[in-house]
């Protein structure tokens, strides 16, 4: 059974949006709802709210920002929503590097990456893309993969922050945000020493040799 409004004998498509700026929310739905065939069911702003809102909604598609309040990830939040409802189609919006994550988005279970300097018509695009069961990368990320697949080479982007797990890479991102220690595992509810154990593993991949270091690292990283 499908959801949603009808545009004649039609029935529209019903997106959630999901990140945590008011701004940023309101002008993606309004550019879907102009669409005859889209409409926007719900928003959300972070991670619990989300994974209510898609069972109370049952959303066709999500559209979620990688980056996401409250400690937990759009990653966090792919895997978790993954696991539940396997066959739920979702659009990773985000404003840091795709050769970074939009890897790591498709391993999670994501069905397309868009940078949000994409021009918006491109958003469009990625949202059809998607609807039809496709997946969308853009044309340069796609380029970079078919070379990972003629050269037998991971998508890196020449940086050690791609040996870092996927929770190594959140707990390096707060870091950067100038989060202590216990502050983070407030953030990602885990136990101080688990974070202890994910900053001493990222010290070790980034070659770091002090808590400084890794601050300093962190913050640069994150200004870039």
């Amino acid at each position: 059974m499908r959801h949603g409004n009808s545009t004649g004998s039609t029935a529209k498509h019903r997106i959630l949006l999901v990140d945590d700026h008011p701004i940023v929310r309101q002008g993606l739905a309004e550019l879907i709802n102009h669409e005859e065939d889209l409409s926007i069911c719900g928003t959300a702003e972070d991670f619990h709210e989300a994974l209510d809102k898609i069972e109370a909604l049952h959303p066709n598609l999500v559209v979620a920002d990688i980056s996401l309040k409250r400690g937990n990830d759009g990653i966090e939040l792919l895997k978790n929503l993954k696991a539940r409802h396997p066959s739920m189609r979702v659009l990773m919006l985000s404003m840091h590097d795709e050769t970074l994550y939009a890897m790591r988005a498709l391993r999670a279970g994501a069905c397309g990456y868009i940078m949000k300097e994409e021009a918006t018509e491109k958003v469009l695009v990625a949202i059809r893309h998607v609807l039809k069961g496709e997946t969308y990368l853009s044309a340069e990320m796609e380029k970079k993969l078919m070379r990972q697949l003629v050269g037998g080479h991971a998508v890196r982007t020449g940086s050690l922050v791609d040996d870092l797990s996927d929770r190594e890479l959140q707990v390096f991102s707060l870091v950067g945000q100038g989060l202590s220690t216990r502050q983070i595992a407030k953030e990602l509810h885990l136990s101080v020493k688990t974070v202890e154990t994910h900053r001493a593993h990222i010290k070790e991949k980034l070659n770091l040799k002090s808590a400084v270091e890794l601050v300093q690292h962190a913050v640069r990283w994150r200004d870039s």
